[in-house]
């Protein structure tokens, strides 16, 4: 029986593994330029095609990154690199996808709150009152959108896990979140969404990891809720 040649896609999933298996070892290293897509594609024993499709492929997942006239390098390989295709998943997602990421996000804002109530610094702690002054003197929905998302990123950031900060940041969508402060525009229930911005304020103030917890998730919980009843409309 006469034997099939192995798909395209396969021989590029398997460059992917060989390339990521070389930086798991540590014989490539974060900043590090790989050898040339010619020698790369020899040492491994793939063609040349499949080599660029696995790089182009590493390179959109953040892994590697083109330099102009130098070469492809391993990028620092740091949390935002590697998840910032999250951002892409919140953006395209629509309906229950959509409710089902809202879920990921409660349970992950509300720890991160958590772990932010016992680990903000003062400086911390005044940037996330920066923001939160700056959405109660507006009820534009976009300049409320911007410190939105930057209350959510400061309190984040003071959880001091770069991991979380980084899938939190992807899950973060700006495009939703602007169809939700224009939803919310449009009920009127600024005053209900301030309450629960104010309601995390004080559990961090207060150093209050359990405060904290339940204040984020009932703020997640109130834009799922919100989300749930649009799509039952």
């Amino acid at each position: 029986m006469e034997e099939t040649a192995p798909q395209k896609g396969t021989v590029t999933q398997r460059a992917i593994e060989r390339i990521t298996a070389m930086i798991r070892e540590g014989e490539l290293e974060p900043g590090e330029r790989l050898p040339t897509e010619r020698d790369l594609a020899v040492r491994l024993g793939i063609s040349r095609s499949s080599m660029r499709e696995a790089i182009r492929a590493l390179t959109v997942l953040g892994v590697l990154e083109a330099r102009h006239g130098s070469g492809i390098y391993v990028t620092r390989l740091e949390a935002g690199d590697l998840l910032e295709t999250f951002g892409v998943v919140a953006d395209l997602s629509r309906g229950q996808r959509l409710v089902e990421l809202l879920e990921v996000r409660r349970v992950l804002e509300s720890t991160a709150t958590a772990l932010a109530a016992a680990r903000i610094t003062p400086d911390g702690l005044a940037k996330v009152e920066k923001h939160l002054a700056a959405m109660d003197a507006t009820d534009d929905p976009e300049e409320i959108l911007a410190h939105d998302l930057a209350f959510h990123r400061e309190i984040a950031a003071a959880a001091d896990n770069e991991t979380m900060a980084a899938i939190l940041e992807g899950l973060s969508s700006r495009t939703f979140r602007a169809r939700v402060w224009r939803g919310y525009q449009e009920e009127g229930a600024f005053a209900r969404t301030r309450c629960e911005h104010a309601a995390i304020h004080r559990a961090l103030a207060a150093r209050d990891p359990e405060a904290a917890r339940a204040a984020a998730a009932a703020h997640v919980g109130a834009v799922e809720e919100w989300l749930r009843s649009r799509l039952r409309g």
